[in-house]
């Protein structure tokens, strides 16, 4: 299951942030998006557009794109 799959307020433990460009995984890492740790999905924009993950106690919005290449559990 990826990130994009979680429904609108529920929590998932990230399990899987290899399939992201090395760039983007360095910035998501960063800013707390890492293995094991627990995010929850705030709200998807609609049209495809980005999504707003809560982590580590912040609002990150990530584009739907990258969002689906986030695996959570």
């Amino acid at each position: 299951m990826n990130l994009t799959d979680l429904q609108q307020g529920k929590t998932a433990v990230v399990s899987d942030v290899t399939k992201l460009n090395d760039i983007v995984k360095q910035r998501l890492i960063d800013m707390g998006l890492v293995e094991g740790q627990e995010v929850c999905l705030k709200c998807t924009m609609p049209f495809g557009g980005p999504v707003m993950v809560e982590v580590c106690g912040q609002c990150l919005s990530l584009r739907r794109k990258e969002a689906s290449r986030i695996g959570v559990r």
